[in-house]
């Protein structure tokens, strides 16, 4: 297959982010929500707590509009801010989180976690979420020197990305018209597919990623993102494969 882009990065930094159909606005009516919404996708992306200036650059918003968009976010308990003011997400959200398919996120948290520590690279669960691809959880590994951070709610476009051309891979062709997509060329065989993609949106990233068939619930994708150039994505594949043979069958 083409390359694609990877959907992690080693430590991603604060921007502008798309609402779920790809705008960062709303209707003037639910413009203070959208804008909260958006202060949680910003600190979700950013590799550490950000100050109040690098939000509101980051958000395009007056510091003004920020404190009092914080001060409502902080009563609930969604963002928290340091002894130097730094902003960062709150412990409210974790309970928020556990909620989101529940039971996909618990057959797949103990494959993830085997996976990271045997591969020695991050392993995550993506999803499709309207035009993108989303992470909904992920874990590291224990032994990495310098694991590369995925973090859950993370998105990319469904056009790139290893996870996006293995969900690209589960749409029937009249869904892939409709949306303006081709059919990707996977690697492996029909039995056990599986997408590759190195340095499209970090420099010596790479991902691998196989389909995740869930009926009744989103496409979705097993993955794992690393920077080691020596790694062999065939075998990557079939210890992704199995456990998502896992993940299915627990759902079944």
């Amino acid at each position: 297959m083409s390359a694609t882009s990877e959907s992690a990065s080693v430590r991603p930094a604060a921007s502008a982010v798309r609402g779920p159909s790809g705008g960062s606005g709303g209707s003037a009516g639910s413009q203070t929500l959208s804008r909260g919404i958006r202060v949680m996708e910003v600190l979700a992306e950013a590799p550490g707590p950000l100050s109040i200036a690098e939000l509101s650059e980051a958000l395009g918003l007056h510091r003004s509009i920020v404190y009092r968009l914080l001060r409502t976010l902080e009563e609930h308990g969604l963002v928290v801010r340091d002894a130097a003011g730094a902003v960062h997400l709150g412990p409210g959200l974790a309970a928020l989180a556990r909620s989101v398919s529940r039971d996909l996120q618990s057959a797949a948290l103990p494959e993830l976690t085997t996976l990271a520590n045997e591969l020695g690279m991050t392993a995550f669960l993506t999803v499709l979420d309207d035009s993108d691809v989303t992470t909904l959880v992920s874990v590291e590994p224990r032994s990495a020197g310098a694991a590369v951070a995925q973090r859950p709610g993370s998105r990319h476009a469904l056009d790139v990305g290893a996870p996006g051309a293995a969900i690209r891979w589960l749409l029937g062709s009249d869904e892939l018209e409709r949306r303006g997509l081709p059919r990707p060329a996977l690697e492996g065989s029909a039995a056990a597919p599986y997408a590759t993609s190195r340095d499209q949106v970090i420099p010596g990233l790479s991902s691998v990623a196989v389909p995740l068939h869930l009926p009744g619930l989103a496409p979705a994708a097993l993955a794992v993102v690393h920077v080691s150039p020596q790694a062999e994505p065939g075998g990557i594949a079939a210890a992704l494969h199995r456990a998502a043979a896992v993940v299915q069958a627990d759902l079944a």
